[in-house]
């Protein structure tokens, strides 16, 4: 679906310190809680590349950085909402067009836990935010990414779980030595440690200080 959703009022929100009272006094239910709102910035200027609705050469507008989407609403009243595994990329520039935030988003038509074709190229669009203070800047570009932590994109987590390095118990050798193989302290040390971690089933496991007793 596209990144770049089109709102007409600012999605509900509520401070940190609403947010601790909330969950202190055990709520029914927790995913009832409205997103908390990490940064709100006055006067921005927003441009969209391709360009989607108003939104297309330095919109004028509030930034409003909660912990469910990345809102902005502008003088005129239009508004977007962004989710988080949207944004591939930000980053903070201070190219010739002034301090600002440049994100890049991911305008594929798959839902983010969708099975990704390493061959397909997703397409693409830019976001470039610029504060009218610019000492704005650091304080938006962390709390956009304090948030965007709490979204990761499904198919990291699974890229990594492909990665992950795993031992098969079942075809697990344990080294039982004799008189021509002694481990050394080194590798004593080391076997030691893959038995603590290590699920033994068929109870192989030499004892080590069988060597110290003779």
């Amino acid at each position: 679906m596209p990144a770049v959703k089109p709102i007409s009022a600012v999605p509900k929100y509520i401070s940190k310190e609403e947010h601790s009272a909330l969950v202190a006094s055990t709520p029914a239910s927790f995913g009832d809680i409205p997103p908390v709102i990490r940064h709100k910035e006055e006067n921005v200027s927003i441009t969209l590349d391709p360009g989607f609705g108003i939104f297309t050469n330095a919109t004028q507008g509030t930034l409003y950085i909660l912990t469910s989407v990345l809102a902005f609403v502008s003088t005129a009243g239009e508004g977007f909402e962004i989710e988080y595994p949207k944004i591939t990329l930000h980053a903070v520039s201070r190219g010739e067009s002034g301090p600002s935030i440049y994100c890049q988003l991911d305008e594929s038509a798959a839902a983010p836990d969708a099975p990704q074709n390493d061959d397909e190229i997703s397409e693409m669009s830019e976001l470039t935010i610029v504060p009218q203070n610019s000492a704005s800047l650091e304080p938006m570009f962390e709390a956009l990414s304090e948030c965007a932590s709490l979204h990761p994109d499904p198919r990291d987590e699974e890229d990594d779980l492909d990665d992950d390095a795993f031992v098969d118990i079942n075809t697990f050798e344990t080294f039982t030595g004799d008189e021509n193989e002694e481990l050394s302290e080194v590798g004593r040390a080391a076997l030691a440690h893959l038995e603590s971690i290590i699920e033994d089933p068929h109870e192989l496991k030499p004892d080590l200080n069988d060597d110290d007793e003779k």
